[in-house]
């Protein structure tokens, strides 16, 4: 169970970070 919650965390904050730059890219810092 943990790994799973690990990998889905995991999976959410690269998925975050690229919709994010593909959003707001004046963003970046």
């Amino acid at each position: 169970p943990g790994v799973t919650i690990f990998l889905a965390t995991l999976a959410m904050s690269i998925l975050g970070d690229w919709v994010r730059d593909r959003l707001d890219p004046t963003l970046k810092l």
